[in-house]
């Protein structure tokens, strides 16, 4: 195993110093190798963050999903959803009141779809997509429906990395999207443990056959573009489009 695969990329050192709970093996994996701090990515974003946001139609984004490219962009526009959802939520006026643990967690949540995002934008360097103008309307506006919603968002996102990890052609690519989307999984396990009131909720197959999930095979879901693209659509002010279709 290489030094790069043994690092641990954190958003600040409160992180190292929280407590053990049932989600700390999001914060705590790969004991034993490498952490490093990225207060850089958490500074950067200010100016992107500025420019998501109600009453900005952010224009029209056409993604060509013909190459690893575009389907970059398109896990890319979908990181870029979720950052700014955790982002806004942290500094919804309801955030305070919410339960140290709810707290804790949307705050790691945040810290890692942002590090998600400012990752494939590099990546993708001049090829990378504009920002895009989200509106999450009333979602933000009690526990219940912050959690829904961050629910529905962490579904959805492994639904579309399931469903796009057959188009990239490049291993390397692959084995990125495959880290990413195992991240994202762990994330929809612990919304759901945080909303859950039968203790297998996070478990739950059946709940996610919208999503293409199948309890009889012990599946999740995987789910094309184009579907995902019209759940994500009412929350993006942004117009985005399916230009070139993906290929296996």
């Amino acid at each position: 195993m290489s030094d790069k695969d043994k690092t641990v990329v954190i958003g600040s050192p409160e992180q190292l110093a929280q407590p053990a709970t049932r989600r700390s093996f999001m914060k705590m994996v790969g004991i034993g190798g490498s952490i490093v701090l990225l207060p850089s990515v958490f500074a950067a974003c200010d100016e992107d963050d500025d420019l998501v946001g109600p009453g900005n139609n952010g224009g029209e984004v056409t993604l060509n999903l013909s190459n690893d490219i575009g389907i970059l962009n398109y896990a890319y526009a979908l990181e870029q959803l979720e950052a700014a959802y955790y982002t806004q939520v942290l500094a919804a006026s309801v955030f305070a009141g919410l339960p140290a643990n709810d707290r804790e967690l949307l705050t790691d949540l945040r810290n890692h779809e942002v590090i998600h995002r400012e990752f494939l934008k590099r990546a993708l360097g001049t090829a990378a997509i504009p920002a895009l103008a989200v509106n999450f309307g009333n979602a933000l506006g009690s526990r219940d429906s912050i959690l829904s919603t961050a629910q529905t968002f962490e579904d959805l996102g492994v639904s579309a990395y399931n469903g796009a990890g057959k188009y990239l052609t490049s291993a390397v690519n692959l084995l990125v999207a495959g880290k990413i989307v195992s991240v994202e999984a762990r994330h929809a396990a612990a919304i759901r443990d945080a909303r859950d009131t039968t203790g297998r909720l996070f478990a739950d197959l059946t709940t996610l056959t919208a999503f293409g999930a199948d309890e009889a095979t012990a599946r999740d879901g995987a789910r094309e573009p184009a579907f995902v693209l019209g759940q994500a659509d009412p929350f993006i002010t942004t117009t985005v489009r399916i230009g070139s279709q993906p290929t296996a």
